[in-house]
């Protein structure tokens, strides 16, 4: 550490390391979109979707709805991993409220980007949009005060026959859930 400007005693010395900041690795067939959510003394509004017939407008990459849910998360609650692999099924996802830890991980054979995990934190404070594509495993954790997520499917949920494959919750390693500590 000899490019400090500030000497420290040897024992803060030796125990210092410094923050990165890579970027986020990228998926492909996974982007985002901010919305807005417009304040006011009364409350706020937000749009959601726009529809027209070729399905949802003036996003970055098509998906025509065909079925929307809402999912409440209780605090702290682990739902993960979910991945959609006996028909296409492609989801946008937006937290309404509370906070989310969501993770992403890239399981297609033959993807440009094969294994690449990707943690987001979406909040309803500030509103997103996150499309998750067919064979890229999703999984939440919800915030101390629980999270409300509405998501929209361009695939019908069928009882009889659910297209909602399962790894467990740790498959790609229980250091995901891990609270940040600093």
């Amino acid at each position: 550490m000899a490019d400090l400007k500030i000497r420290l005693a040897p024992e803060y010395a030796g125990a210092l390391g410094f923050e990165t900041y890579p970027s986020q690795p990228q998926i492909e067939g996974v982007w985002f979109h901010a919305l807005k959510k417009n304040r006011s003394e009364n409350g706020a509004f937000m749009e959601y979707l726009r529809l027209d017939e070729q399905g949802v407008q003036g996003l970055p990459g098509p998906l025509v709805p065909r079925q929307i849910s809402v999912s409440w998360a209780a605090p702290g609650r682990i739902n993960a991993f979910h991945i959609h692999v006996k028909d296409e099924q492609n989801e946008i996802w937006c937290v309404l409220s509370g906070q989310l830890v969501i993770w992403l991980v890239d399981c297609r054979a033959g993807s440009p980007t094969l294994s690449v995990k990707r943690k987001l934190v979406f909040s309803g404070e500030q509103p997103m949009l996150v499309h998750i594509p067919s064979g890229v495993a999703h999984g939440y954790q919800a915030g101390e005060h629980g999270a409300t997520l509405l998501y929209t499917m361009d695939a019908q949920f069928n009882i009889e026959d659910p297209n909602e494959g399962r790894l467990p919750w740790n498959f790609f390693g229980e250091d995901l859930w891990a609270e940040d500590r600093g």
